[in-house]
C-alpha cells in the first residue's frame, strides 16, 4: 500500500529528526483524557518520533505506515515496546471500526487526502474520540534556520511547504465529522550535533520533491552553512498541534 510521498531514500536519516515538543503532546493527551492502556492509532507513524512519545504517556498504539523503510526504522526503534506496526494509509488504515481513543498523524496529514482522512478517522474512533494532527516546525527566527531558509529560496524558485505550514483548522471544520478544533503550540531549543541537523535535512521529503536532482547539492549547501555555526547547534523548534473530538 503505497502514496504518491516515497520516503524510501529518506528513512535513513529520520532519526537525526529532531523529537516534537513533550509538552504539545502531554497538552493533548490531557485534553483527549488518555488514560493509561488508552488505545491510539498514530497513522504515517514513520520513525515512531510520536509513537514513543505517546507509549510514554501509557497508550497502547496501533502504528499505520505504508512505507517499508519507514517502517522497519520506527519498528527498531519501538523492538520490544508495546505497539503494532501495521501497513496502511490515511485513507486506508485497515484498522476495524470503532477501536481507538485517539487517532494521531504526526507531520503526515498533509500527506493524505485530507478530507478522506477525517473520514476514515471518524471510523476507526470510539464514540467522543479524539483527532490530532501536528507538525514540528523550525523556528526562522534562529540565526541558522533563517540562513538555510534563505539558501534553500535561492536555490529553488517558489519554494514552499503546502499544507504542512497551514491551519488546519477549515479542513477539520468542514469535514463536518468533529467538534470545533483546538489548536496547541509549544516550543523549545533543541542541542544537536551539527552533523545530525545536516543528516535531518537528508529525510525532508518537501525539500527532496521540489529540489529534484538539485537535491544532493542543496544539502551539500546546507552543511557548509551549518559548519559556520559550531560542532554542537542549539535550534528552535515549534511544534503546532490541531485537535478535535469527534461528534456525537
Amino acid at each position: 500500500m503505497k502514496t504518491e510521498w516515497d520516503y524510501t531514500e529518506l528513512a535513513p536519516h529520520y532519526l537525526n529528526r529532531p523529537d516534537y515538543a513533550v509538552e504539545a503532546v502531554v497538552r493533548f493527551c490531557d485534553l483527549a483524557e488518555l488514560r493509561q492502556d488508552a488505545a491510539v492509532c498514530d497513522v504515517g507513524a514513520g520513525s515512531a518520533h510520536l509513537t514513543k512519545l505517546l507509549m510514554a504517556r501509557g497508550c497502547n498504539v496501533a502504528a499505520v505506515e505504508p512505507n517499508d523503510a519507514m517502517r522497519a526504522v520506527g519498528m527498531r526503534v519501538t523492538a520490544n515496546k508495546p505497539v503494532q506496526w501495521h501497513v496502511g494509509t490515511g485513507e486506508a488504515t485497515g484498522q476495524p471500526d470503532n477501536a481507538f481513543d485517539a487517532v494521531t498523524f504526526g507531520s503526515s496529514f498533509n500527506t493524505t487526502d485530507r478530507p478522506e482522512a477525517l473520514r476514515e478517522t471518524q471510523r476507526i474512533l470510539r464514540p467522543n474520540g479524539w483527532f490530532a494532527c501536528l507538525w514540528n516546525h523550525r523556528d526562522l527566527n534562529h540565526s541558522l534556520q533563517a540562513e538555510v531558509e534563505d539558501y534553500i529560496k535561492s536555490r529553488i524558485d517558489g519554494y514552499g511547504y503546502g499544507t504542512r505550514r497551514e491551519d488546519q483548522t477549515e479542513v477539520i471544520r468542514e469535514s463536518g465529522l468533529f467538534g470545533e478544533p483546538i489548536f496547541i503550540e509549544a516550543s523549545y531549543v533543541a542541542r544537536v550535533p551539527a552533523e545530525a541537523y545536516v543528516e535531518a535535512w537528508r529525510s525532508h521529503g518537501t525539500l527532496q520533491r521540489q529540489a529534484g536532482e538539485a537535491f544532493a547539492g542543496i544539502i551539500g549547501g546546507i552543511e557548509a552553512i551549518t559548519a559556520a555555526h559550531g560542532k554542537v547547534l542549539g535550534v528552535g523548534y515549534t511544534t503546532r498541534l490541531w485537535a478535535a473530538q469527534l461528534k456525537d
